[in-house]
């Protein structure tokens, strides 16, 4: 049998089949075709007996296939029984019916799933950064910009869902995201290598005292290459030593402000168990000795650390934002196809 999970109900997966009038072969058809539609990676064969182990409990689906699920029944992951809700987490979530667009509910689809925004500090103006996102949307399709220029830093521990947000920010406003890892990476496996050291290293004092300032500074630098010119941009790092440093913060907000770009800091809460199943999944040689050491990697984080300066969160825990965002997108798919 499949591992226990706090609020698992895999016959809610039948029962949503069956109300949908599908087959385990069907099911699978669609949830190949929803998967390559969101672009979702991890559903190589959906066939029925892998559908099968899903339903009688005997495999507990992995985080893909949950995604994929919730987009095929147009559903939330405590409504498949995937897990328990959280405590005032959404747990319905309707979706802009084909023949239904002009009446704006694909617009409310956007703005619930950019709602999982929320202040993680008292200074923060999460109403500001929510609107410029749905603005750069809308302007999409209706033109004028009549905002100051924006610099979002997506931050998080591994695994956290900070890469599958940004790129919902992106698709929703146009703005041009930079990513640490594609970005830098090869910089960081040469010089590691020049240094002496394992190219997949992210965790000894090589890495961090004389490797991460100079991919930092490379992510940063081409950054500012881009609102130099008034370009918004989105960044995802997981920026820990960086959003807890007041100091640092400053100078970035202070540089910006000087070229009349205003710096939001995006905070991604996530828990232990959901990282870690990320981690795995997407096996990157990079997390590997996360993953061999992985008592020992959670003694280094603070699951309630949180950047020093007025700050946004969005919590993902149980993958709750990240389902929201793939539905939302599902929604403005419907609309522009």
């Amino acid at each position: 049998m499949g591992k226990q999970r706090a609020g698992w109900r895999p016959d809610r997966l039948r029962e949503q089949r069956e109300a949908h009038g599908l087959t385990l072969e069907k099911a699978g058809e669609r949830l190949r075709e929803v998967a390559e539609q969101a672009k979702l990676k991890g559903i190589p064969a959906a066939n029925p007996q892998t559908l099968w182990q899903h339903e009688t409990g005997e495999v507990y689906p992995g985080p893909h296939y949950r995604r994929a699920y919730c987009l095929l029944y147009r559903a939330t992951e405590p409504d498949l029984g995937f897990r328990n809700a959280l405590p005032g987490e959404e747990t319905s979530f309707k979706l802009t019916p084909i023949d239904d667009r002009i009446n704006g509910a694909h617009v409310l689809a956007v703005e619930r799933a950019i709602h999982r925004i929320a202040p993680g500090s008292e200074e923060a103006d999460h109403f500001a950064l929510q609107q410029r996102i749905i603005d750069a949307w809308k302007r999409r399709h209706t033109g004028g910009d009549p905002h100051r220029p924006v610099l979002i830093l997506v931050g998080g521990y591994a695994g956290s869902g900070k890469t599958e947000l940004a790129r919902f920010f992106v698709q929703l406003t146009g703005w041009p995201l930079l990513d640490k890892d594609p970005l830098t990476r090869p910089l960081v496996e040469r010089l590691l290598i020049a240094l002496g050291g394992d190219p997949n290293d992210r965790h000894t004092d090589l890495y961090r005292e004389q490797v991460r300032p100079v991919e930092y500074d490379c992510l940063m630098q081409s950054a500012l290459a881009n609102i130099k010119c008034g370009i918004s941009t989105v960044l995802t790092a997981p920026f820990i030593a960086e959003m807890t440093d007041a100091a640092w913060m400053q100078r970035l907000t202070n540089r910006a402000g000087s070229m009349g770009v205003d710096v939001f800091p995006v905070w991604v809460r996530c828990d232990e168990e959901s990282m870690r199943e990320y981690i795995g999944f997407r096996s990157a040689a990079r997390d590997a000795w996360k993953l061999q050491r992985w008592d020992e990697y959670m003694a280094t984080i603070d699951l309630e650390l949180r950047p020093a300066v007025p700050h946004l969160v969005v919590d993902n825990r149980l993958g709750t934002a990240v389902t929201l965002a793939d539905q939302a997108r599902q929604a403005m798919g419907a609309m522009y196809s």
